[in-house]
């Protein structure tokens, strides 16, 4: 878990509704059933429209790495890079299918195979690049979702504000219903901006560096099977691989 991005959230809920106290306000007011159902239903659905079903469930997998994002061991990942090379270079690229067999990662797995099959290094680097542009298109475009909400909502928002007041003009007889009509007035407005800047922007960002985190490691690790395919000398790929993490 990723307390920083905890305490972010917590924090900026806290400053807005703390806000609210000092300023002689009351929580329950910003609590409005109508607004809410107006704003996060329909944003909702204009990311969905936009995105498609498969990228939208994709996306919404993804706000857990917000807050627990994968973690990567380097340096684990290093050994087993010095490992595979010390065997290959000492046992010839046959050796490594033990590895393989072990490998819980796809793409580990398939890049040793492709150094067992004794496939051409700038061939295998290439095969490589491709699956890791592919992989990160695909990453980054659910994770698009988020960014989308965050540029429907404070629409949606203004949206369900003149809602609100054309309630409040077909009630302007009735004194009593003023009150809940400029309520959901303010209040989507409130929740369309505040879920797009407190929530829905910052978490399309921090999505952005997981990938990113996540794409550099797949890009080593092309780097490393490029190397061993090569015949490159176990320590000058550890010294290049090092450079990517500085």
């Amino acid at each position: 878990m990723d307390w920083g991005s905890v305490a972010g959230l917590v924090l900026a809920v806290a400053g807005i509704l703390g806000g609210q106290l000092l300023e002689g306000g009351h929580i329950a007011s910003l609590v409005q059933p109508a607004a809410f159902v107006i704003v996060v239903i329909g944003t909702l659905g204009a990311v969905l429209l936009q995105s498609g079903l498969v990228f939208f469930g994709r996306g919404a997998a993804m706000l857990l790495w917000a807050f627990a994002p994968p973690r990567h061991d380097h340096e684990a990942m290093l050994h087993d890079i010095g490992v595979w090379s010390f065997t290959a270079r000492r046992e010839g690229l046959l050796s490594l299918e033990r590895f393989m067999e072990r490998a819980d990662d796809p793409f580990i797995a398939k890049g040793l195979r492709l150094l067992i099959d004794g496939i051409d290094p700038a061939k295998l680097r290439e095969i490589l690049e491709v699956e890791t542009t592919a992989y990160e298109t695909t990453q980054r475009q659910a994770a698009k979702i988020w960014e989308a909400a965050g540029g429907y909502a404070p629409t949606i928002g203004i949206l369900g504000a003149v809602l609100g007041l054309i309630h409040v003009m077909e009630n302007l007889s009735d004194p009593s219903k003023l009150g809940s009509g400029i309520a959901v007035a303010f209040v989507a407005t409130i929740y369309g901006v505040g879920l797009a800047n407190l929530l829905f922007l910052p978490v399309a960002n921090r999505l952005k560096t997981v990938i990113a985190a996540q794409v550099l490691r797949l890009e080593m690790l092309t780097d490393a099977f490029f190397g061993i395919a090569s015949g490159d000398n176990p320590r000058v790929i550890d010294e290049r691989l090092r450079a990517y993490l500085e």
